[in-house]
């Protein structure tokens, strides 16, 4: 099946991969961690908070591109959230993201020393990955765009992800894996372009489907937050997150969170004296 896309819309696609914002790097290594583990869900009324760290890898939406403060778009609110938790002190962040990666990119960065040395030392990696994959096949294909080559773009980016856990797995067997879905930035400007929504739906599915193969990982899903809300989330360049949208993005990932990996987190920290278990 072929649709088209207004011109509009493939400058847009184009010109934001060519955003020119920084990255910004958050936090530091937690020097130090307990690993014995409790069958408890809380933490005991006594039990002191510990700091943890988080990479966060990816994309444009995980080096804040739109973000007005420039300190990396959903990682301030959601470092916020974090240490207001009680089993929590600190949330240290490493910021390795970069706008217009693809997943076969970050592939590649993750071989690097700086990322799997901080990989090893956290307790959760969150990734944001997968619009570039798919900006690649408009770009490509915006004369005689059709369902069939986004299909095909999809499989290698499934094979893509599974590589991305398995190298996060090999560096940090026991962390927390997190992965943002896609959303469809369009939906307000072109809402008559059913297509894109199809498109991200069977991809976001796909990765969800993926992640579920793999223990201690999770899904967000962020794009009923885009189309269920009447406030203004995108920057001005109509394609990523204003500062408003990054909040509502670290509301959700925290809500994810608490549904059961902060307390794996935590639970790593519940030893007394010489290391029993409450």
């Amino acid at each position: 099946m072929k649709f088209k896309l207004p011109i509009f819309l493939i400058s847009i696609f184009i010109l934001t991969s060519c955003s020119m914002l920084s990255s910004t790097n958050i936090g530091h290594f937690n020097q130090a961690k307990q690993t014995a583990l409790t069958t408890k869900t809380e933490p005991p009324e006594d039990f002191i908070p510990h700091d943890i760290t988080i990479v966060s890898a990816g994309d444009s939406l995980t080096e804040g591109v739109g973000d007005s403060t420039n300190s990396g778009g959903y990682i301030p609110y959601l470092k916020e959230k974090l240490e207001d938790n009680r089993g929590i002190s600190s949330a240290h962040f490493f910021n390795f993201g970069v706008k217009g990666n693809r997943s076969d990119q970050l592939l590649t960065r993750l071989n690097s020393s700086k990322i799997k040395t901080a990989v090893r030392e956290a307790d959760m990696v969150i990734v944001t990955i997968g619009g570039n994959d798919m900006m690649q096949v408009v770009r490509e294909n915006f004369s005689n765009l059709k369902f069939r080559a986004f299909h095909k773009q999809k499989q290698k980016y499934i094979e893509n992800l599974e590589e991305v856990i398995n190298k996060l797995r090999k560096d940090n067997p026991d962390g927390i894996i997190v992965l943002v879905g896609l959303y469809n930035p369009f939906l307000k400007w072109f809402a008559n372009i059913s297509e894109l929504n199809v498109i991200i739906d069977e991809w976001n599915k796909t990765s969800k489907k993926t992640l579920a193969k793999y223990p201690n990982t999770y899904f967000v899903e962020i794009d009923d937050l885009f189309q269920k809300n009447s406030e203004e989330l995108l920057y001005t360049d109509y394609f990523h997150p204003n500062d408003k949208g990054y909040e509502l993005i670290a509301n959700r990932v925290y809500e994810t969170l608490k549904e059961g990996a902060l307390n794996k987190i935590t639970e790593r920290f519940y030893t007394v004296g010489n290391g029993e278990k409450y």
